[in-house]
C-alpha cells in the first residue's frame, strides 16, 4: 500500500516534470502542512528563493481565510521585486481548499498565472 507522501511525492514529480520556474516567470511553490501553510517563488535556473510568505504569526481567521491572506503577502511581496506574472506549482497537493485559498489571494493581489 502506497502512502500519502508517497503518493503526493509522485504527482509532484510528474508536475515538476512539466513546469520550471525562470528569473521572468518564477514558480510559485506552495507547502501545506497541518497547521500551517507556506508559498515561495522560485527561479529554477538559479536555484534562488525570490520571495517568500507563510502563515505563521497569523492567527485571526479559518486555516483557508489565513491562505488567501498568505497568497495576497507574497503577491505584494513579488509586485515589490518586479514580478507579475509566475507558473503555479500546487506540489502535488489536490487544487483544492487551502492550496486554492492562497491561489486566489495571489490573484487578488496582482500576480497572474
Amino acid at each position: 500500500m502506497v502512502s500519502k507522501t508517497e503518493r503526493r511525492n509522485k504527482i509532484k514529480a510528474r508536475i515538476r516534470g512539466r513546469i520550471s520556474g525562470t528569473a521572468e516567470r518564477p514558480r510559485l511553490c506552495v507547502f501545506r502542512s497541518n497547521k500551517q501553510i507556506y508559498a515561495q517563488l522560485i527561479n529554477d535556473e538559479l536555484g534562488n528563493t525570490l520571495v517568500s510568505a507563510s502563515s505563521k504569526g497569523i492567527t485571526e481567521g479559518t486555516k483557508s481565510e489565513i491562505a488567501a491572506q498568505v497568497g495576497e503577502i507574497v503577491a505584494k511581496k513579488a509586485i515589490e521585486a518586479g514580478i507579475t506574472s509566475v507558473v503555479f506549482d500546487r506540489n502535488g497537493f489536490l487544487f483544492h481548499g487551502r492550496v486554492k485559498a492562497l491561489a486566489d489571494g495571489a490573484r487578488k493581489g496582482g500576480l497572474k498565472f
